[in-house]
């Protein structure tokens, strides 16, 4: 194959979760939207197969060389993990790159910083490999799952690598097959809040990953009718004593979280949008996993106030918990919202974007 040196600019975007927090790694529907916090991939194909890669924002570089089975070296390797997944479905790299990675994405806060990554790195490698060609969001994401996940048998759910592939706001199946669906909503501003916490990500997600799983797995064999797809709220009693207090709340969160995210698709598909009852389910989304699930801190309850004093119609933590960042609904005076949450912490103005793109893409002859 003939060379030709080609630069490309891969950017990808944060998301927030508005509804199912915790719900995607139990085969239950999520709603998520990609916002206007996005890394940014720029490189160009060298001669020979390594790969250079400068992430000025961590101070930190990678080198490596493309092998048929990059080793791995570290915990989440996912610049190797990635051109794995590709070399083992057959797509092909008989030249390296030389790469730069900056963005606005808060790191280790809830905002899928490190499945955009992913996402916009398998994005870039798509377009610079022997047979390039763009992939459809669906298939970018499907190998950042495996890349991410599926690799390093991590907890997590296949919402962050979705969100951030196809960008806007999407309502996200899992069982009994993955199926995704835009939501053209009017949703106005968003205020995202950090709170500077350093978030356990993989701690939080498989306490309470794992618990939640253990009551499905003991009430299943106990009770063969038992589904978390359709249980009703009204009915869970019956599993009290099967449970004791602490599950049997953990469980009922859940439950409350799913029809609360079946509610909210219905309010976010009207026209007009109903700005005042998204809030409201927001905050109710809130109080479960504040309260049932445990996974809001006091900083971030503190933020969530300051919100909803200025005017916001709603607010919640966003991502795993245990830290990391908040957000608030304030289609109305966000401005004033913003400057409220920043009493507390760090605060932005973000809105509803695009998914993983191409910005640029420049031959060099």
């Amino acid at each position: 194959m003939e060379f030709c040196e080609r630069k490309v600019t891969i950017s990808t975007p944060g998301r927030i979760c508005l509804f199912g927090e915790h719900q995607d790694y139990l085969h239950l529907p999520v709603i998520a939207a990609a916002i206007s916090r996005r890394i940014y991939i720029e490189g160009t194909a060298r001669f020979d197969r390594k790969v250079n890669i400068d992430l000025p924002d961590i101070r930190k570089r990678e080198s490596f060389e493309i092998v048929d089975q990059i080793p791995y070296i570290r915990e989440r390797d996912y610049f190797r993990s990635v051109i794995n997944v590709f070399q083992r479905r057959g797509v092909h790299f008989s030249h390296g790159f030389d790469c730069e990675v900056q963005g606005n994405i808060p790191i280790n806060a809830g905002t899928a910083s490190s499945s955009a990554l992913i996402v916009g790195w398998a994005n870039f490698l798509s377009r610079m490999s022997d047979s390039p060609r763009p992939m459809m969001p669906e298939e970018i994401a499907e190998i950042a799952y495996e890349a991410e996940v599926l690799e390093f048998s991590e907890p997590g759910g296949m919402m962050d690598q979705y969100s951030t592939a196809k960008g806007g706001l999407i309502w996200l199946e899992s069982f009994p097959a993955t199926k995704m669906s835009p939501i053209n909503a009017g949703l106005k501003s968003f205020v995202l809040g950090n709170s500077h916490q350093p978030k356990d990500t993989r701690f939080v997600l498989a306490n309470v990953k794992n618990k939640l799983l253990e009551i499905v797995k003991n009430l299943s064999e106990k009770h063969p009718e038992f589904s978390l797809h359709s249980i009703i709220r009204d009915n869970l009693e019956r599993y009290r004593a099967d449970l004791g207090e602490d599950r049997f709340h953990l469980l009922e969160g859940t439950i409350r979280n799913r029809d609360i995210s079946f509610e909210a698709k219905e309010v976010l598909e009207r026209v007009p949008l109903d700005h005042t009852r998204i809030g409201e389910l927001l905050n109710q989304h809130q109080t479960v996993l504040r309260d049932a699930l445990g996974i809001s801190t006091t900083k971030i309850d503190k933020m969530i106030d300051a919100a909803l004093k200025s005017g916001a119609y709603g607010a919640k933590i966003n991502g795993s918990g245990g830290g990391g960042c908040m957000f608030a609904y304030a289609s109305e005076n966000p401005d004033a919202v913003v400057e409220a949450v920043r009493t507390v912490s760090e605060a932005t103005l973000v809105n509803v974007d695009e998914g993983s793109r191409e910005e640029s893409s420049i031959p060099v002859l």
